[in-house]
């Protein structure tokens, strides 16, 4: 049996493709808000960091009315790095709407999500966005997505799957090209009538997926999913099992019980299967357990989430300035808090090492990592990171690494520099096409080569680059190539930078402090483009005499600097340097900060 009351989809696509703005759109002409009241822009990017970062970082939930059918929506993230999000609530839902950029059309992850949702045989409505745009190519990018729906093995059904065309900043949408759009009346007519109800048999005790967790204030934490089969009720005494661990079998009472409304939740004493609810009541409950009644004893399969690529060493912070803006610095806060986002975020892994202040945390990429740097400095936590590294697996006996499919977009005038950067991080061309203008290539590159390198492509092609990459696969090690063509200009001793020790030490390369900046010895203070790491005095103050010369007391000019944000200061980072991460701020420092022995360990070549 189906639900017809009910249908469950989900919003995917390539980063800045519209989702956010769709989701918006969808709850406005749903209903969701009044006539008079104020939406937000990105109502759904709730968290403070999605809103200036401008990006969806968590998957999140939302549902609306169309005549007597309950929609629930998920949004989801577009970056790669957060792949993960995507992965598991996909098992939540029973179709998608694919949003591709009516000029951009399919990018790398437009194919990752696709594919994802395809394996898992959802029904597929293309939403074409932002038709309005002036140098939209709408036919192209139909005869695209097409293209990639058979590369990526589609059955019939899935090709015959229905084109909308849609602005979600104008609220506007239409079947066929030919009719003016009017309002999103086509694209709910086309999820009603294209998107399944969840499959639901209501003989069979109640069964449920946790697809993701939340927590609250108040009732601790919330396990989200959809109703499998049965039905639920609050009070009734249910168990957790999973699918990986056998060994997990918890029984607990169902002490509250949610549905979505809106943007909000709404309690009920029961839900119907097919429906997604939040359960409370139980304090351990994690992603992939299945909430299911006690006369079930097999837990429902669950998606295995790709495995991270990069690796960082998260340590507590050891440097002279330690303990003076954070708030949680012991090796013990900080284990907690890195154990308890691997349980909520399945796609970062969390280990020990042998040393006892040390942890090797595992992402999907340097934003996946930097997010939860930034999350959790804004909570009060201090402590070092390394350097973002690559991990490498073990393939019939050979060292492999993986490689990266980057697609990069620029003004033609670029190329040449575009060409060289990735010929030296061994970046092997697949293709180039050339317009009038700007020029599309597409290369197979070592993902240790892509690290470091975004401020450098952004620098290369003042700022109009446009690049993406999705992982490809594993092969052989490519060799060596250098993390970076600079070196680093080191703080001599502990003090406060002075104007005049600052101003003979931008001679010799870029500054990244200001007057008035406390350092210490073996703090990185700037960075030095000849390629070496040089010691320098920036506390230095001028001596002063009772003697005047001509030109000798005109004041200082030091030429501004720009702060680095978290990202540039991870691509900063060689091998033996760390980052100082507090509340307050970002320091770059060498690993040894004593100059002599620092000198020592060097390697000679």
């Amino acid at each position: 049996m189906t639900n017809d009351k009910i249908r469950n989809i989900a919003i995917i696509a390539h980063v800045d493709h519209g989702k956010t703005s769709l989701v918006n759109e969808l709850l406005k002409q749903g209903g969701v808000f009044r006539e008079n009241q104020e939406v937000a822009d990105r109502v759904m990017d709730s968290n403070a960091l999605e809103r200036e970062r401008g990006i969806t970082i968590l998957s999140k939930n939302a549902s609306f009315m169309y005549g007597d059918i309950k929609i629930n929506v998920v949004d989801t993230p577009g970056h790669a790095d957060f792949g993960g999000e995507v992965e598991r609530v996909l098992k939540m839902v029973d179709g998608v709407l694919l949003v591709v950029d009516s000029f951009e059309g399919p990018m790398p992850q437009t194919r990752f999500v696709l594919q994802k949702s395809l394996e898992l045989n959802h029904n597929v409505i293309v939403v074409v966005n932002k038709i309005d745009k002036k140098d939209a190519r709408i036919s192209e990018v139909v005869d695209e997505v097409l293209e990639l729906f058979l590369e990526l093995d589609a059955s019939a059904d899935q090709l015959n799957s229905p084109f909308v065309f849609a602005s979600a900043r104008e609220g506007i949408s239409t079947l066929d090209m030919k009719t003016t759009p009017k309002d999103f009346k086509p694209l709910f007519e086309t999820i009603v009538k294209h998107i399944p109800g969840p499959k639901v048999d209501k003989a069979k005790p109640f069964a449920m997926l946790v697809s993701s967790t939340e927590q609250n204030d108040f009732l601790g934490k919330l396990g989200i999913g959809k109703i499998e089969q049965g039905g639920i009720k609050v009070g009734s005494t249910v168990k957790a099992l999973n699918y990986y661990d056998k060994n997990l079998n918890t029984s607990f009472r169902v002490a509250n019980l949610f549905v979505y409304d809106g943007l909000g939740k709404l309690a009920v004493t029961e839900a119907d299967p097919g429906d997604i609810v939040c359960i409370a009541g139980n304090q351990s409950i994690n992603i992939g357990d299945t909430v299911c009644d006690k006369s079930i004893d097999t837990a429902i399969p669950f998606v295995k989430i790709s495995e991270p690529s990069v690796e960082m060493a998260f340590s507590v912070n050891n440097s002279p300035f330690a303990g003076k803006e954070g708030k949680f610095c012991t090796s013990r806060h900080i284990r907690d808090r890195l154990m308890k986002e691997a349980v909520r975020d399945l796609s970062l892994k969390v280990f020990d090492t042998d040393s006892a202040d040390t942890f090797r945390v595992l992402g999907r990429g340097e934003m996946h990592i930097s997010i939860l740097i930034e999350n959790m400095r804004r909570d009060g936590y201090e402590f070092m990171v390394s350097m973002p590294r690559i991990i490498f697996k073990d393939i019939d006996g050979k060292k492999c690494e993986p490689i990266d499919r980057v697609f990069i977009d620029v003004s033609s005038e670029n190329v040449g520099d575009i060409m060289s950067e990735m010929g030296e991080r061994k970046g092997e061309l697949v293709s180039m096409n050339t317009g009038e203008v700007r020029t599309k290539l597409e290369f197979l590159i070592p993902a240790r080569g892509l690290l470091g390198y975004k401020t450098r492509f952004l620098t290369d092609t003042r700022g109009k680059g446009i690049m993406n990459g999705i992982f490809e696969n594993y092969e052989p090690f490519k060799g060596h190539i250098r993390r970076r063509n600079f070196g680093a200009l080191i703080a001599h001793e502990a003090g406060k930078a002075a104007p005049y020790g600052l101003f003979n030490t931008q001679e010799r390369g870029k500054l990244l402090i200001t007057p008035g900046t406390e350092v210490y010895a073996g703090m990185v203070v700037g960075l030095n483009p000849a390629g070496m790491d040089i010691v320098a005095n920036v506390c230095k103050t001028k001596q002063l005499t009772n003697m005047r010369a001509s030109g000798s007391d005109e004041s200082l000019r030091l030429e501004p600097i720009k702060p680095l944000t978290m990202e540039e200061c991870l691509e900063f980072l060689n091998d033996d340097e760390l980052l100082e991460v507090s509340p307050k701020s970002l320091r770059i420092r060498k690993t040894i900060l004593d100059h002599t022995k620092r000198l020592r360990s060097t390697p000679k070549v």
